[in-house]
């Protein structure tokens, strides 16, 4: 079972057990299966592009091939900027403590949420609750495993529950015209078409 999710508010923690929301989950799935000639299941792998290695479904989850075709584990992989500086790697979050900071509902709408998980309280102190029911959120950082970019989580709570809503910050960019087209009518047109005629 995974670390619960833990946060700290002005001295007050909060604990919760926790599972991904999914569509699945939500509306249900289907799946098709492809089936061979006798009946049995097809796997799915792909042929490397010189031909002279199958992948399996899961292989690459475990490392990436090279511009030269030279398999590099997971292990070996480094994270770099932009710039091409070297990036350390931010801890799992799971099971300690996180600062977190008040937050409107609103701000949630800068989100791009990237995944959702419905909680299940363990230890959650009175103030921290109470101000969930008020209506609002608690931010604070998330990772769910060690890698080189944490996320931002917002804790919410409604009739169904309590919610973590993970994603990344967006800053949405508003297009305008540079120069504003005003639209000239004459006041009298003349027609010579005679609709007698017709």
């Amino acid at each position: 079972m995974a670390k619960p999710i833990v946060i700290n508010y002005q001295g007050e923690e909060a604990k919760f057990s926790h599972k991904k929301v999914d569509r699945s989950k939500l509306y249900g799935s289907k799946k098709r299966i492809q089936l061979d000639s006798v009946g049995e299941n097809c796997l799915r792998c792909e042929l490397t592009e010189d031909g002279s290695t199958l992948l399996m479904s899961g292989m690459t989850s475990q490392g990436y091939f090279d511009s030269d075709s030279n398999w590099i584990p997971n292990n070996e992989l480094i994270g770099m900027d932009l710039n091409g500086s070297l990036l350390s790697k931010n801890p799992s979050t799971l099971g300690i403590a996180q600062d977190a900071v008040l937050s409107d509902v609103e701000s949630l709408l800068d989100l791009a949420v990237d995944s959702i998980y419905q909680l299940d309280p363990e230890e959650v102190a009175d103030s921290i609750q109470a101000l969930l029911k008020s209506g609002k959120a608690l931010r604070f950082p998330f990772n769910y495993r060690e890698d080189y970019h944490a996320e931002l989580a917002y804790l919410v709570f409604n009739d169904e529950g309590h919610f973590v809503l993970i994603g990344n910050p967006t800053k949405p960019q508003w297009m305008e015209l540079d120069q504003v087209i005003e639209e000239g009518f004459e006041d009298e047109v003349e027609d010579d078409l005679d609709f007698e005629m017709f």
